[in-house]
């Protein structure tokens, strides 16, 4: 049994390691359209653009050091592009986001590399994600989202959920939504209780195709097998679509997921 579990694992962090050597590809090219973009469009306000350009050599610091640790960081690659890209595309906004991808980039670059975070560094990350997307949709799309976090929980503060567990959810329904229409929504739900995580992702689906990427599918197959191998029988996962509303909805018992461990 400990042999299999190894193979799994092992090939996980195979799949996790191609991923990220992709990243390293894409990362300098990005970083150059960005920063062109943002001095083009900040410069009209001087007191904004010395702010910017200081948060930005910040940012820089830390994409430097991201590409340093590609090989054994766990980052999904897909998520820094998508949120890169939705930055260069929405310049006026971009001092609001870049200081919500500051704590992005802190908890993928510090907190990710640990095996395991709390619930609670999770969701907070999740939120800023939230925060970072919401530049890319029209100013009549329907966007809600909700926690219902019992704090009071022993488990909510403990180091026991896989780091970037909640993205791939997060990201497809931002994907895969009409992020311009008024009759569109997500709703994304968090919540903790009873030593449970549960995420609730629900969107209407486009009528638009969603544009075929190379590589396209990785994350949500790297998603399902890291949830696999750290918690085969200890989480659920469905998907349904109703009416053009497609819905995720993840559980995770965290408290039979800690017993199994101790146990082990």
């Amino acid at each position: 049994m400990l042999l299999q579990h190894n193979k799994k694992q092992t090939t996980g962090m195979n799949i996790t390691a191609l991923v990220l050597l992709y990243l390293a590809t894409i990362v300098v090219s990005v970083l150059t359209i960005v920063t062109v973009n943002l001095y083009a469009k900040l410069k009209k306000s001087k007191q904004i653009q010395q702010e910017a350009e200081l948060k930005f050599n910040v940012l820089e610091e830390k994409i430097n050091g991201l590409q340093l640790q590609t090989l054994e960081s766990r980052l999904n690659p897909h998520l820094f592009k998508n949120i890169l890209n939705s930055i260069q595309s929405h310049a006026y906004q971009t001092y609001y986001a870049l200081d919500k991808l500051a704590n992005v980039l802190d908890y993928i670059l510090y907190e990710s590399r640990n095996k395991l975070v709390s619930p609670k560094e999770e969701i907070e990350f999740a939120l800023d994600l939230i925060e970072i997307n919401k530049i890319k949709i029209s100013p009549l799309f329907e966007l809600n989202v909700k926690t219902k976090i019992d704090d009071s929980d022993p488990l909510y503060n403990q180091q026991i959920l896989a780091p970037l567990i909640s993205i791939d959810l997060i990201e497809n329904a931002f994907k895969h939504a009409d992020l311009q229409s008024a009759e569109s929504f997500i709703s994304i739900v968090f919540e903790f209780k009873n030593s449970s995580l549960y995420l609730t992702v629900s969107n209407k689906t486009s009528g638009k195709a969603a544009m075929q990427k190379d590589r396209s599918g990785i994350g949500s197959e790297t998603f399902e097998q890291r949830l696999k191998i750290l918690y085969n029988g200890n989480y659920t996962l469905d998907r349904f679509i109703e009416d053009d509303i497609y819905t995720t909805h993840l559980k995770i018992n965290l408290l039979e997921y800690k017993t199994k461990v101790h146990t082990a």
